[in-house]
């Protein structure tokens, strides 16, 4: 478990973080979300054991890591932002180091580092220079490091950035398979990774916690939430479907996106839009070339929490 309580960390004048407090436990993915210099980095690295706080308690498994923090870095695998690498090592030579570090040997080394290299797809570039990698494969090494010894809390700071979408599939199908067994704060600007990944998610902004809730309640903010997204294969087609849509008594807006061939419908209070746009296509035999409901969006409900623009409920 993490357990972080009235946290503040300041740099001179500056307050990175202030008075935060949240726990996360045994089987949680949590997302900790906020605007570039919310303090999300700041607060990993306090809970990692690389910075210490200025007010406050951080633990990781029931070890402070102030007081105990060999304990609490036992318990924890970390990637921090950047993984930062010995660019001349190889990731044979990279992982071999950090096994010797975590104090693996025997038969249990041999597996965690074959079981590692295997689940990251580091094979093929196992005895090439870390300075020749890509940034994803270099993001690669970087959490195999964090996962080699197979730690019950994992903090990963942005751990699918610089990687292509098939490689960011990959790393959030690891984090899901992990999940059950262990603790895991991601740090993460790309929304959709906290939707496809996460069980809970945190927004801070300027140090302080604004809002603790599961994804889908978040999702459920938005303006978005329940609205119906209609694609069209013409512009004369979306022209029509868009007029027949916004005759819905149950329809309070309609987006026009054009060079996209789509439609958004927005419900009134309430109201319930998917089967009534199906049934008012089938009727009027719209040619309708997509239809999607919509669970919300949270890229908007992000930049209204975070700028304080959120409309009252």
């Amino acid at each position: 478990m993490i357990e972080v309580k009235t946290l503040t960390k300041r740099f001179g004048d500056v307050v990175a973080v202030r008075d935060l407090s949240f726990r996360v436990v045994p089987g949680e993915i949590l997302g900790f979300l906020g605007p570039n210099g919310a303090g999300k980095t700041t607060t990993m690295r306090v809970i990692a054991g690389y910075l210490a706080p200025t007010a406050g308690t951080a633990s990781v498994c029931g070890h402070d890591v102030a007081r105990e923090p060999l304990a609490s870095r036992r318990c924890l695998g970390y990637l921090p932002e950047g993984a930062p690498l010995w660019p001349e090592m190889t990731p044979r030579g990279f992982l071999d180091f950090i096994a010797d570090v975590r104090g693996l040997a025997g038969d249990l080394r041999r597996r965690r580092l074959a079981e590692t290299i295997g689940r990251l797809g580091l094979e093929d570039v196992l005895e090439r220079s870390i300075e020749t990698l890509s940034k994803g494969f270099r993001r690669r090494v970087g959490l195999a490091q964090a996962i080699l010894h197979d730690p019950p809390v994992l903090v990963l700071d942005e751990p699918t950035d610089g990687l292509d979408p098939n490689q960011k599939h990959e790393v959030r199908t690891l984090i899901r398979e992990m999940a059950p067994g262990k603790t895991i704060v991601i740090s993460t600007h790309i929304l959709e990774e906290v939707h496809a990944v996460c069980t809970r998610a945190i927004i801070v902004a300027r140090g302080e916690l604004l809002v603790d809730e599961r994804p889908a309640t978040l999702e459920a903010r938005s303006r978005y939430h329940n609205a119906v997204t209609v694609t069209a294969a013409a512009e004369a087609d979306l022209d029509r479907i868009a007029a027949a849509v916004r005759g819905l008594a149950q329809v309070a807006a309609v987006e026009v996106d054009a060079p996209d061939l789509r439609l958004t419908a927005l419900p009134r209070a309430g109201e319930e839009l998917y089967e009534r746009i199906a049934e008012l296509a089938r009727v009027e035999r719209l040619p309708l070339h997509g239809l999607r409901l919509e669970t919300g969006r949270l890229d908007e409900v992000f930049r209204a929490i975070t700028t304080g623009t959120e409309a009252a409920p």
